[in-house]
């Protein structure tokens, strides 16, 4: 027996310092409901657990974004409704109007009504907003560019491919009515497209390709869903020629609605404007003009219910990516929470191990330390 070094006090010792460690662990675990607390807990599930936080996290963001989506379509939607409302007085006035019971001292009361509605509905274009951010004033239209300083890209589809196209020329000039006065439009007489523009787009109507001039807008469609207006109002009549039509993705609002980059839907709102609903220079004060009117006015709600159309299919969208991302957001977190979340009945079962373990340890320690005086027996 020896008494300089009490090997099994140390043996137990190190048993007692495992077993306490262990228990420290178990109490951690248990008190913060975690199965990683350290990166040294789970160095391969720490990493994996923090990318789907971050994953989870930005779910829970894009939910968000998508419903601020459907708020702002629901904003757009409603004003535009108001606007629809507008003109279906501005079409029961026109009809008015246009009858020969009524004298041109009526239309001129009339003509009065329809100037403060088209006033009203220019003001909800330009002050319709959310967040700050005006939604009817095309600030949210894709944009596109040409090269001449008077003739405006007005708007297009999104089937429209990015790129340049050219216009070899086009040939306009004031549209007259039966009058002979200018009605404040272009009226296009010939235009000649180049040949950068896709197959299945054409300047000659065919019953499927089609060049539509009305209201100053030239509209050159296709087959393919290519459709790309141009804005000739501000324009002096004569031919231009070799024009350069640049069609970017600038413009449209962006709402991410994914965590990872390129997630996005692009909401495009044209502007609701009268020029852009054709009925710019409408004017009812004469029986002529009443007639002129009648036609664009089918163009113009024409207009506003195929904006509202598209910003109902949005909407649509939006919230089936709300629906998508829910469940997504539910299946990642059981997956994050397998990783983090500590089963406290099996870790319960662990820390009573460790409890009696320490215990034990704690006893025999107390044991293995009273051994070396039983050497004093030997010297007595």
């Amino acid at each position: 027996m020896r008494i300089n070094y009490n090997v099994s006090a140390m043996l137990t010792n190190n048993a007692l310092a495992n077993n306490d460690s262990a228990l420290s662990a178990s109490l951690e675990r248990l008190s913060t409901g975690l199965k990683i607390n350290r990166a040294k807990d789970n160095p391969a599930g720490l990493a994996m657990a923090k990318r789907m936080n971050a994953q989870l996290k930005g779910l829970e963001t894009a939910n968000d974004n998508a419903g601020d989506g459907i708020s702002v379509i629901n904003v757009a939607d409603g004003a535009m409704n108001e606007v629809s409302a507008m003109l279906q007085r501005i079409n029961e006035l026109t009809v008015k109007a246009a009858t020969g019971t009524t004298t041109d001292g009526d239309r001129e009361i009339i003509q009065e009504e329809v100037a403060q509605l088209k006033e009203e509905i220019e003001r909800v274009k330009d002050t319709t907003q959310f967040n700050g951010q005006n939604l009817l004033d095309g600030t949210f239209n894709v944009k596109g560019y040409t090269n001449d300083d008077y003739i405006k890209v007005s708007t297009f589809s999104e089937k429209t491919p990015q790129g340049t196209y050219t216009v070899d020329s086009i040939t306009f000039a004031d549209e007259l009515d039966a009058n002979g006065n200018p009605t404040g439009n272009k009226e296009v007489t010939a235009i000649t497209l180049g040949a950068d523009f896709p197959a299945g787009v054409a300047a000659v109507p065919d019953g499927v390709n089609e060049i539509v001039a009305e209201n100053g807008i030239v509209t050159i469609k296709g087959s393919n869903g290519f459709e790309l207006q141009l804005d000739l109002n501000d324009a002096p009549d004569g031919t231009v020629t070799n024009m350069k039509v640049e069609v970017t993705d600038v413009g449209s609002m962006r709402l991410q609605i994914g965590a990872n980059e390129g997630q996005v839907l692009a909401v495009e709102i044209p502007p609701v404007s009268l020029r852009n609903m054709g009925i710019e220079n409408i004017d009812v004060s004469t029986q002529d003009g009443a007639k002129n009117a009648l036609g664009r006015m089918d163009g113009a709600i024409g207009f506003v219910s195929r904006v509202r159309g598209k910003l109902g299919a949005y909407q649509n969208r939006l919230e089936s990516t709300v629906n998508s991302l829910d469940v997504s957001e539910e299946s990642m977190t059981a997956a994050y929470s397998r990783l983090m979340d500590v089963d406290m009945a099996e870790e319960m079962v662990q820390y009573t191990t460790n409890q009696v373990l320490t215990q034990a340890g704690t006893s025999m320690l107390a044991q293995a330390n009273e051994r070396p005086s039983q050497i004093l027996q030997l010297l007595q």
